[in-house]
Parts: C-alpha cells; structure tokens; sequence
C-alpha cells in the first residue's frame, strides 16, 4: 500500500486540509487511539470539514453540539480527552483556538 506524504505541524497537524483523505483520517485516528471510525466518528469529522471551508474556522465543541447535533458527553466518547482538538486533527484541520 503507498502510503501518502502530508506535510504536518510540530503538533501533528496537516499543513494543507486540502491533502486530506478519509485514508488519511484513518491512519491519524489510529495514531490518536482510535482503532475504528464509526458513522458517528465520520459525522463529526465531516461537519467539521463543512463548517470549515464555509468559515475558515474549526468548529468549537459548542458549535458541534448547537449546530452539528452532537451532545458534548458524545464528543467526548467518540474523541476521549480533548475532542476538539482531536476530531480537528484527524479531519485534517487546523488546531482549533484555545486548545492547549
């Protein structure tokens, strides 16, 4: 299997969204703990990506939960300790501001 060169940050964050693929999410899903994205995974990852070429700003965890319909204790589950900035990382978007 060829693997594909992203660019990332020092965080570990792809440099360019636009390089992403769902491929790729599943290798950094992985790399975060998270052996399986489920539909519930894909949702959140795919509004993230929506709300972010419309605003150029990643989703924060109450955008997701007011607008996306994902109840925080869900984001929580589905991206154990620190969802944001988690699901940001595997959907290929920027570290979202004000995650450490």
């Amino acid at each position: 299997m060829d693997v594909k060169q992203v660019q990332m940050d020092a965080e570990g964050f792809l440099v360019d969204y636009k390089e992403w693929d769902e491929e790729l999410a599943k290798e950094i899903a992985k790399e975060e703990g998270i052996e399986e994205l489920t539909d519930r995974h894909w949702h959140v990852i795919r509004f993230m990506r929506e709300e972010y070429e419309k605003t150029g700003q990643v989703p924060t965890i109450r955008r997701l939960k007011n607008a996306g319909g994902i109840p925080t204790k869900e984001l929580y589950a589905l991206f154990p300790n620190g969802p944001a900035k988690k699901a940001a990382r595997i959907a290929g978007l920027p570290k979202p501001q004000g995650c450490v």
